[in-house]
């Protein structure tokens, strides 16, 4: 039985090539870069080629990159560092209200820190407008963190945008951008855009679990949430994780350089799933039309997540109900939507890799189908 992946937002399968570069690394610059002899100097040259591979993605200077071990550090590290940096000028702090839970959870920290969090809800549809964002804000305003992509439904949010409306109206505010589910999959232009902070990560775009990468905008200042060594300017401190940084930075530069034409086949995916989505005869798409391509977010109503996601599982398809990191727990993302209980409990996130094809859209929904005529004539 052949497997079909579609759970791509919650990891992607590592690059074959990406491993075998960073065993090569591990077994032959086994130096660490601090080191001053030449084994030294070795490790240093190749931990910089990643650094300068995920920075020439970004397009900002390799200085700006702050390696970590995933988008959750890379998170925390901005919102505590960035909370605490400014807090002198003002306690405000906002967000939305789908965000990740590695932006949400340290914001409800910062909140018994005393600090005063606003959480911007999305529609019904899972957009949020520029002008209830800007509301939100005011001079008192210290930090804004909004995502580029969200991850269970796809929005994509108008960050450039927001990013001139919340200088105009919180000149001292820091803004960061949680850009995992975007990173490589749409351009990300964090100097254009003047973002002080972004988060991406490796494991989304075929590099290994554990690596991710915070931007800091030149002369931005955030407090570091580790100490120890002099490492990355002293702000993630430690001995570098040279491998993994190396194969983050080989696959986000192969995964950019086919940046459109995976975006192409993604929407040719999307579209071919909504199509045939309608022979199921009871789904409700959650996504937004107009979000990204990749994510596709749906309900069969009536039937529960859970039941059909082990449906599928004995059919080798793989699908999730959810951010993978909140297992188990009901979808925050739909709820702040303002979606039914019911919406809720039978929703399906299908999430596109470059490996799939139009024949797994296909024996997806023919999967779906006979799970629901099963499943009903079970009930009887």
């Amino acid at each position: 039985m052949r497997e079909i992946y579609l759970d791509n937002s919650a990891t992607t399968r590592t690059d074959p090539e990406v491993a075998s570069y960073i065993a090569d690394v591990m077994v032959n610059q086994y130096g660490n870069p601090s080191s001053l002899h030449r084994r030294g100097l070795m490790a240093q040259l190749e931990w910089e080629k990643g650094l300068k591979r995920i920075a020439a993605v970004l397009g900002c200077d390799p200085g700006c990159i702050t390696i970590t071990s995933g988008g959750t550090e890379a998170d925390n590290l901005a919102i505590f560092g960035g909370a605490q940096a400014k807090k002198r000028r003002g306690n405000k702090i906002v967000t939305t209200a789908f965000e990740h839970a590695a932006v949400l959870a340290p914001f409800r920290q910062l909140e018994e820190q005393g600090f005063q969090a606003v959480y911007v809800k999305p529609d019904s549809r899972g957009i949020i407008t520029l002008e209830n964002l800007l509301e939100a804000v005011d001079k008192d305003t210290i930090l804004v963190s909004l995502m580029a992509v969200n991850n269970e439904v796809g929005t994509i949010l108008p960050v450039a945008e927001a990013v001139k409306g919340i200088r105009k109206k919180a000149p001292n505010a820091l803004i960061h951008c949680d850009a995992v589910q975007a990173f490589c999959k749409i351009p990300l232009k964090p100097v254009k855009w003047d973002v002080d902070l972004m988060t991406v990560s490796g494991h989304k775009i075929h590099a290994p679990k554990g690596v991710g990468a915070l931007y800091v905008k030149k002369g931005v200042k955030v407090l570091p949430q580790l100490w120890g060594g002099h490492q990355q300017n002293g702000l993630r401190p430690g001995t570098e994780n040279m491998p993994l940084a190396c194969g983050f930075g080989l696959a986000a530069e192969k995964a950019a350089s086919h940046m459109g034409e995976n975006l192409q086949r993604m929407e040719e995916l999307r579209a071919h799933l909504l199509a045939r989505a309608e022979e199921v005869g009871c789904i409700a798409i959650n996504s937004p039309l107009e979000g990204l391509p990749y994510v596709v977010n749906l309900s069969v109503e009536g039937f529960r997540s859970e039941i059909l996601l082990h449906f599928l599982e004995e059919k080798g398809i793989y699908v999730s109900s959810g951010s993978a990191c909140s297992r188990g727990e009901k979808s925050h993302v739909l709820g702040a939507m303002g979606l039914s209980q019911s919406r809720i409990d039978s929703a399906l996130r299908i999430s596109f890799g470059t490996d799939n094809t139009i024949e797994d859209i296909d024996q997806l929904i023919d999967a779906l189908k006979e799970a629901v005529g099963t499943l009903a004539r079970n009930r009887r």
